[in-house]
């Protein structure tokens, strides 16, 4: 099947809503669970097991996260790690995202702690003149990424979300995460194709990228055990800010129904003063 891509005029988004988000990954640049083994027969129709794998970790409720962001831009590479839990039936999460270290290996930045929720992604320890006892909240609605790439963290749920939109999907084989069987798929997911099929809580979000990237395809590599669930993905954007910036994002799940209780700030711990770029 022969994908196609559409060239888009790239969208700078402007103001204090993209400037409290995109700054944490864009500053960065300037400075295992059980499972039964996977049936070796290959799968009938590749693309509906990976346009499925969303479906299935609701049905499985919640798990633990690991996630790694890898961006690289005028010869300079760094990664932004996170590890945290998400329940996919409330479509909610927390992640602790540790920036990198200086060239001298002195710590930058305290970890970031950010709540994920339908629409909104919560940030404390942002610095930037923020508060130490206050959150940042931003709308991922209105970022020209929908978040895939701001937080440094692309939030495992709409990680999941965008193998709706997955066309041109392969078989590659049998493989292992983390010790359990898995069956490795191949392919691009469709931005677009992917915000139409997207639940309610996550559509916005896919929207706002399938107008703000560059281009509406985006490679991926797919792992997903016997039950269908999503092990191990990543994700590979191309992302215009400042330049181009080619980011990778991969996200590992584990520990099935692990309980995971998220609690979003009230009002008045929320932020409303200017936030520095």
């Amino acid at each position: 099947m022969v994908v196609h891509q559409h060239k888009r005029r790239p969208r700078h988004a402007g103001g204090a809503v993209l400037s409290a988000g995109l700054a944490l990954a864009i500053s960065a640049l300037s400075g295992c669970g059980s499972g039964s083994a996977a049936d070796d027969r290959p799968p009938a129709d590749p693309q509906a097991v990976v346009r499925g794998a969303a479906d299935a970790l609701v049905r499985t409720g919640s798990a633990r996260a690991r996630t790694a962001m890898e961006m690289a831009t005028g010869g300079t590479r760094v990664t932004i790690r996170g590890e945290g839990g998400v329940d996919f039936r409330s479509r909610t999460g927390q992640l602790l995202v540790m920036l990198p270290a200086d060239v001298k290996g002195k710590a930058e930045h305290r970890p970031i702690t950010e709540l994920l929720a339908p629409g909104a992604l919560y940030m404390k320890n942002r610095g930037a003149g923020v508060p130490d006892d206050k959150w940042v909240r931003v709308d991922t609605t209105a970022l020209a990424d929908g978040n895939l790439v701001t937080g440094g963290a692309t939030d495992p749920l709409t990680a999941a979300e965008l193998l709706r939109g997955a066309q041109g999907v392969t078989y590659v084989g049998e493989t292992e995460v983390a010790g359990t069987p898995v069956r490795h798929y191949r392919g691009t997911t469709d931005l677009a194709r992917a915000a139409r099929s997207a639940s309610p809580g996550v559509r916005g979000a896919l929207e706002a990228a399938a107008k703000g990237f560059a281009r509406d395809a985006v490679p991926f590599d797919a792992y997903l055990d016997a039950e269908g669930r999503l092990r191990k993905v990543r994700h590979r954007f191309s992302y215009v800010n400042r330049g181009v910036i080619d980011v990778s994002s991969t996200t590992l799940l584990y520990g099935f129904g692990t309980p995971v209780t998220v609690v979003l700030p009230p009002s008045e711990d929320i932020y409303a003063g200017k936030i520095a770029d």
